[in-house]
């Protein structure tokens, strides 16, 4: 075994061992039990270890020593990491985060510990969504929340290598979502004006109003004789603390603002405050709702409920807008040539090209969406609404919804 040249006291020390691995050793602050921690690194050669030994120097110098539990796995820090994620992060989010970290990053790297990680223990989490047929979106979201994760555990005191927290993403690609063509709106619309509800429908495609959005508006919320809408809750389905059981409340982070209608359904406030906004509603709307109100009797006042009154699913929201798709008859063609029905959400991606179309400034557009990037004119949008009415009219008037 051979060691390193004379060093200072606490750089670490640098030697072979006897299976000819090289070995750094330094001092990483104390053990819970009061005795002195030792980080021990490994490599196949001397630059590389003194590399890695260079890296833990710098790491601790800005962050610190590392905590006394350097042996921790994957599997360990994430139920760790989850737990305090439920207290700080929406509950959405939550619910997302956890299928990351629970359906592949935990099956596939879960086992390995935190200091032993590499750039292509990272990269396996992506190759197993990807031979599973998942989208390049869901692939780029996981990885999201595996850099999260990660990054969190550095901020805790825990080794974990910098190259593996730096691993490139599965890649760049282009949105799944599109725009339906005017023709096309047309034809949705045509259909939809068929049935007692087609102002939501309407909503979605002229007003550009977000699933959650149109769910969770509430009468009180519209004022019919301004002709205006304040967007102000959005209708969600929050977490059981124990799964599918009621009793054991509800998991939502301190903080957050909900109104409990019934079963799991909530209403919540927006994301973002830009979320929050009074958008004027165009005139075949506003009639229409004047003659939707008496139809449609809501156990909690919502504007587009369910048959019996109680919160309209965002299931059955999707299903019912592809029942109209299908009906007219409408489908998206993909890059790759492949067709499939147009999705829901992309009712406000076509609200968005219907304003671009009509020479929209891209501020009153964003404004109208609730956007967070208008934020600073947010206010003085909201008051001077003369310019968002006649936007929203010409988009109107585009699919044939005339006064």
């Amino acid at each position: 075994m051979s060691r390193s040249k004379q060093r200072s006291k606490g750089s670490g020390s640098v030697y072979q061992n006897s299976r000819g691995q090289w070995v750094a050793v330094i001092e990483a602050g104390w053990t819970a039990h009061g005795t002195r921690h030792r980080l021990t690194l490994k490599a196949r050669t001397e630059a590389e270890v003194r590399a890695r030994l260079a890296e833990a120097q710098r790491r601790i110098a800005t962050e610190g020593p590392a905590a006394p539990f350097a042996t921790v796995t994957m599997k360990r820090w994430a139920d760790q990491w989850l737990a305090q994620r439920q207290r700080i992060v929406r509950p959405g989010t939550f619910v997302s985060d956890r299928s990351a970290v629970r359906r592949w990053i935990v099956p596939t790297i879960g086992h390995l510990r935190l200091d032993s990680l590499t750039p292509s223990d990272i990269r396996k989490v992506a190759a197993s969504q990807e031979d599973a047929g998942l989208a390049l979106a869901t692939m780029q979201r996981t990885h999201a929340v595996l850099g999260k994760l990660l990054a969190d555990a550095v901020a805790d005191g825990y080794q974990v290598c910098q190259r593996a927290r730096e691993t490139a993403s599965p890649g760049l690609g282009p949105s799944p979502r599109q725009s339906l063509t005017i023709a096309d709106a047309m034809k949705i619309l045509a259909v939809a004006a068929d049935r007692p509800d087609a102002s939501r429908w309407v909503a979605a495609l002229v007003e550009g109003l977000r699933p959650a959005e149109a769910l969770g508006l509430t009468w009180e919320m519209v004022d019919l004789d301004s002709e205006t809408m304040t967007l102000a809750w959005q209708l969600k389905a929050l977490p059981y603390v124990e799964h599918r059981n009621p009793d054991s409340g509800f998991r939502v982070p301190r903080g957050f603002e909900s109104r409990h209608l019934q079963g799991a359904y909530h209403l919540v406030r927006p994301k973002t405050r830009a979320g929050s906004r009074v958008i004027p509603l165009v005139p075949w709307l506003a009639h229409a709702l004047k003659s939707w109100r008496g139809q449609a009797p809501s156990l909690h006042g919502l504007v587009w409920p369910r048959d019996d009154g109680a919160p309209r699913s965002a299931e059955l929201d999707r299903r019912q807008w592809c029942e109209i798709a299908d009906q007219a008859q409408v489908t998206v063609t993909l890059p790759d040539g492949r067709t499939r029905r147009p999705l829901l959400y992309e009712a406000r991606h076509t609200a968005a090209t219907l304003l671009l179309a009509n020479g929209i400034d891209e501020t009153t557009i964003k404004a109208i969406l609730g956007h967070s990037s208008v934020l600073s004119t947010q206010s003085y949008l909201h008051t001077d609404r003369t310019r968002t009415r006649a936007a929203l009219v010409a988009s109107a008037d585009l699919l044939g919804l005339g006064r």
